[in-house]
C-alpha cells in the first residue's frame, strides 16, 4: 500500500508539472495577443499617404507648380507626398527606381505629421536622365505605402 501511494504521488506531481508550464505559456500567448490586438486596433497612431504629385517646380507650400509624369533629361524631378494621419513622428522614404528596378536614389525625412502633411523630395542628375520608365516608391516606416510612375523622354 506504501508503494501504491508513492506511485500516485509522483502521476500527480508528474502531472502538476506538465500543466503548469502548458498553463503559463497559454497565459503569455494570451497576453501577446492582446498586445497585438489593441497596437492593431488603432491605439497606434497610423500615417497614410493619400496622394503623390510629381512635377517641374515646387512653390513654398510644398505643392507641386507644375505637375507633369514626363520629364526631359536635364530636369529636376519634384515630387510631394501628401499624408493623412496623426503621429508624434514618422520616417519617409522616397525610393526612385529605373526601368529594371535599378535604385536610383533613396532618400530618408523625418517627419511629425498632424491630421494632414506634405513632404517634398526632389532628384537631379546635372549629366541627364537616362531615357525610360521610372517609379518613385514611398515608404512610412520603412513600410511600402504608394508609388508614382514617370517617364523621361528624350523629346518633350
Amino acid at each position: 500500500m506504501n508503494r501504491a501511494i508513492r506511485i500516485t504521488s509522483l502521476v500527480a506531481l508528474g502531472v502538476w508539472l506538465g500543466l503548469g508550464p502548458a498553463g503559463c505559456s497559454r497565459h503569455d500567448k494570451e497576453a501577446r495577443t492582446d498586445t497585438q490586438t489593441q497596437s492593431q486596433s488603432g491605439t497606434a497612431p497610423q500615417v497614410q499617404v493619400s496622394q503623390i504629385d510629381l512635377g517641374r517646380g515646387v512653390g513654398s507650400d510644398k505643392r507641386v507648380t507644375d505637375p507633369t509624369t514626363e520629364f526631359r533629361p536635364n530636369e529636376t524631378i519634384y515630387a510631394t507626398v501628401q499624408t493623412n494621419g496623426n503621429a508624434p513622428n514618422a520616417t519617409m522614404t522616397a525610393r526612385w527606381t529605373y526601368q529594371d528596378g535599378q535604385v536610383v536614389e533613396e532618400t530618408t525625412q523625418a517627419v511629425a505629421p498632424g491630421s494632414e502633411a506634405t513632404t517634398e523630395f526632389h532628384i537631379s542628375k546635372p549629366d541627364g536622365w537616362p531615357a525610360g520608365k521610372y517609379k518613385l516608391e514611398v515608404l512610412v516606416n520603412g513600410t511600402p505605402a504608394a508609388t508614382k510612375e514617370f517617364e523621361v523622354k528624350t523629346q518633350s
